[in-house]
Order: structure tokens, then C-alpha cells, then sequence
């Protein structure tokens, strides 16, 4: 990475931690805040991934550190914080990314099924969140938290796509999440927002996007799904000082999709 003379890297000095980090859109997040000047810490469930992510992003110069942990295995959570702390000294910036989703019809939604995707989804958020805040946030009185909702929580099904109950009911939760405790811990210093995504290719997407690629398609003004890039300048955003006055917002990043 190479900036001009004189240029401040405008993280430089912040610790990021990044739920769902080792691959998709928060790895795409993880790249951005790093080149940036943030050291980053990845946590997912997959070893092998995040130290693949790891070696990706320590590559590109980016200081890293990866733990292996499941957001719904809840005893887990606070320690896991508490170690980043113990190591970097405190946790600037939270990316809540890490879920997951289910298509079913609603009369036919495993009991099992939904409650994974609101295990994950919904209180696994909030567990590290409220660690985030506990530990090291709310004592320093600075933060910034920027959970990835969607927008299947601002919105239905779109008519003769999979149907995905849970993952919309628990990105709904978010959305809301993000207002309430936005206006909370506002007088602590602490900033709260969300990124709503549309369709971006990942893992999670790609039954999706291989069964209603046309139809997103033709729902969408700029005609096209999410890349690689499309969510950096706005994490970036949410991260830094220079939103310093923007606080409980959901903002779609979905190519015009929610207009129509």
C-alpha cells in the first residue's frame, strides 16, 4: 500500500474486530479497514479459512489476528473479547457480519432451522456486542459498530424467490437493533449503523443467485449484483471519525433496489 507524503491513514491506531471475517463480505471489510491503518482481528468457525484469510491480509501489509469461535456457543463470546483486549488493549471498532440463512416455506420451516439462523444471526450479535461495549467501549467512552443487516430485514420476499423466513426476521431484528441501542450508548460516544446489503456473490448467496439471477437482475436500476468493492467505502465510512455524526442508520447498498 503506498499513500502519499504525509498522508494519515485515518484508522491508524484502531483495533477491528470483524464477526464472519474469513471470507465474503467480511473479509472484503477486513481488507478496507486495514488498508486503512486498522489492525484487524478475524473470528469465524472455520480454522482453515481464517488462517487462509489471515495470510490474505498480512500480505497486503494488514496486522492480523485470528480466533476460532461459534457465536452461538454463548459461554465462548466474552472470553473470546476479553483475550483481544488482553492482547491489543481495546477494541475500536466492531463489524457484527457473521450469519447465516435458511430457504423454506414458512409451512414447511424446520423448528431447528430457524432457530440457528436467530441463534446466529440475532443473539449471537447482541452477546458480542454487549461484551464489545462492557469491555472496552463504553469505559473508554469511543466506539464504532457497524452491523451488516440486509435488505431482506428493511422488506419481504421478492415474488417467486426462495423464501427465507428466519434470516428476514432476524435482519429485521437487526435493523432495529441498530436504532435502539444507537440512541443508548450515544451519550457514551459510541455509534451504532447498519449496512444493508442486497445481493453480493458469496457462499451464503449462491443458491440464490443461481435460482433468481434474472429476476434480481431485472429488480435492480443499476442491473448488476454487489462486487468486491462495493461495501469498502462505506465501512470505511461507518468506521472512521467521519461519521462522527451519523448514528442508528440503515443504509441499503443494493444498486437501487429498494426503489422500485
Amino acid at each position: 500500500m503506498c499513500y502519499p507524503v504525509g498522508f494519515k491513514q485515518p484508522l491508524s491506531g484502531k483495533v477491528a474486530l470483524i464477526t464472519g471475517g474469513s471470507r465474503g463480505l467480511g473479509l472484503q471489510i477486513a481488507e478496507a479497514l486495514g488498508e486503512y491503518g486498522a489492525k484487524v482481528v478475524l473470528t469465524a468457525r472455520k480454522q482453515n479459512e481464517l488462517d487462509e484469510a489471515k495470510a490474505h491480509l498480512e500480505a497486503l501489509g494488514v496486522e492480523t489476528m485470528i480466533i476460532r469461535n461459534d457465536l452461538t456457543e454463548y459461554d465462548t463470546v466474552e472470553p473470546m473479547v476479553q483475550q483481544i483486549v488482553d492482547a491489543w488493549g481495546q477494541i475500536d471498532i466492531l463489524v457484527n457480519n457473521a450469519g447465516t440463512t435458511w430457504g423454506a416455506k414458512t409451512e414447511d420451516h424446520p423448528l431447528e432451522a430457524w432457530q440457528k439462523v436467530i441463534n446466529l444471526n440475532l443473539n449471537g450479535l447482541f452477546l458480542v456486542t454487549q461484551a464489545v461495549g462492557k469491555l472496552s467501549m463504553l469505559p473508554r467512552k469511543s466506539g464504532r459498530i457497524v452491523n451488516v443487516a440486509s435488505v431482506a430485514g428493511l422488506q419481504g420476499n421478492g415474488m417467486g424467490m426462495i423464501p427465507t423466513l428466519a434470516y428476514n426476521t432476524s435482519k429485521g431484528g437487526v435493523v432495529n437493533l441498530t436504532r435502539t441501542l444507537a440512541a443508548e450508548w450515544a451519550p457514551h460516544g459510541i455509534t451504532v449503523n447498519s449496512i444493508c446489503p442486497g445481493y453480493f456473490p458469496t457462499k451464503m448467496t449462491k443458491g440464490t443467485l443461481d435460482y433468481g439471477m434474472e429476476r434480481i437482475l431485472a429488480a435492480t436500476p443499476l442491473h448488476r449484483i454487489g462486487n468486491d468493492q462495493d461495501l469498502k467505502g462505506l465501512a470505511l465510512l461507518l468506521s472512521s471519525d467521519a461519521s462522527a455524526f451519523m448514528t442508528g442508520q440503515n443504509i441499503a447498498v443494493d444498486g437501487g433496489a429498494m426503489l422500485i
